[in-house]
């Protein structure tokens, strides 16, 4: 079985766990990125979430996964790195999330993530009816209600975690 194949079921086997309703989305992999996927299979962007893994730069390493719209932006400098207690953050880098969820970049999903990571979830999106999030790899996403996301133990939802980007 390939990698991509075994993390689409590990994350499917963890919301059946959860007892979570679901839709499976097949991606073709060059549409996965939030912006190119809600062009090309017609889904809003205020209804794609992102989940954004990030690292501490000084000190002991620590990670955070966040979820935020598509149409917004995360606040880095200054609510993430609060929640996380670190003097400096930044995006974790394509080795770092590999290597701590397993999953590739654009398909980062919060299901099947470790235990010991805290996740912060947007509070607008709890106001959605459904979102879309990564499968785990770049050839699916998930449909689910927001409300499904307070499954996950170390999951919180942030009022204030993401601020609408201008255009």
């Amino acid at each position: 079985m390939n990698k991509a194949k075994f993390i689409e079921d590990t994350v499917k086997s963890t919301l059946e766990s959860l007892a979570i309703e679901y839709e499976w989305i097949e991606v073709d992999p060059d549409f996965a990125d939030t912006a190119s996927f809600c062009k090309k299979y017609g889904f809003g962007m205020d209804k794609s979430g992102n989940t954004i893994i990030l690292a501490s730069k000084r000190g002991e390493k620590k990670y955070s996964a966040c979820i935020v719209l598509g149409t917004d932006r995360l606040d880095v400098n200054k609510k993430v790195r609060d929640l996380m207690g670190v003097s400096r953050l930044s995006f974790a880098n394509t080795d770092e999330i590999m290597y701590l969820t397993g999953m590739m970049v654009g398909g980062v999903t919060p299901f099947g993530l470790p235990n010991s990571l805290p996740i912060y979830i947007d509070a607008t999106i709890m106001s959605k009816d459904y979102v879309i999030l990564g499968g785990g790899s770049r050839s699916g996403k998930i449909k689910i209600s927001p409300s499904a996301l307070l499954n996950i133990r170390s999951a919180k939802v942030i009022e204030g975690l993401s601020m609408p980007t201008t255009s």
